[in-house]
Formats: C-alpha cells, sequence, structure tokens
C-alpha cells in the first residue's frame, strides 16, 4: 500500500517563502512522477508543479519563475521551494504520486500567505 506524507506548509507573510515536502512510503516503481496540486476554497484543484523520476518537470504558469520543485529518487522524496509567495497562493496543497495508471494522493497540507 502506497501512501504519501506530506510535512511544511503554514502561515507567511507575502514575498515570503515556504518549503513543502512528501516521502512516499510503500513498494514504488522507480519510474514515476511526483508533485504538488492546490485547491483554493471555492476553486478547483489545479496544478503546481509535477517532477518525474528521469527528470522532467512541468510548472502551473501562475507559479511560474516562483517555485521550484525537485526530488530525491533514492528517499523517494519530492520538495516544493515556494518564493514570492502571494496571497492567491493560499491553498490545500496536495502531494501526488502517478505510478502508470495508478494515482496516489496525500492529505493535504495548508499554505497560507497573509497580505
Amino acid at each position: 500500500q502506497v501512501r504519501l506524507v506530506e510535512s511544511g506548509g503554514g502561515l507567511v507573510q507575502a514575498g515570503g517563502s515556504l518549503r513543502l515536502s512528501c516521502t512516499a512510503r510503500g513498494i514504488i516503481s522507480s519510474r514515476n512522477v511526483m508533485g504538488w496540486y492546490r485547491q483554493a476554497p471555492g476553486k478547483q484543484r489545479e496544478l503546481v508543479a509535477t517532477i518525474a523520476s528521469w527528470g522532467s518537470t512541468n510548472y502551473g504558469d501562475s507559479v511560474k519563475g516562483r517555485f521550484t520543485i525537485s526530488r530525491d529518487n533514492a528517499k523517494s522524496t519530492v520538495n516544493l521551494q515556494m518564493s514570492s509567495l502571494k496571497a492567491e497562493d493560499t491553498a490545500v496543497y496536495f502531494c501526488t504520486l502517478t505510478v502508470g495508471v495508478n494515482d496516489y494522493w496525500g492529505q493535504g497540507t495548508q499554505v497560507t500567505v497573509s497580505s
């Protein structure tokens, strides 16, 4: 059984930085994609960033140039470094893991940016 354990998040002032981490536990194929989505109140869940085990990355338009995703394949961990945070970045951030046709989701961690 695969489980995603998230850490980080919290309250930060606009313009500040925050780092999220997520570790996948369980038996996982070495070929996979990990990443982050977010959902703000009253809005649809949206892509933040993903990174494949082979290194390719994908970012949502609203975070390009401000957020950086990285991973440690040996530890099955993905990190999201968030900088120049804005009030509109306030949301619940969900860690994701895609292995083949299977998608796994973390429970989410709250990020609140005060203006």
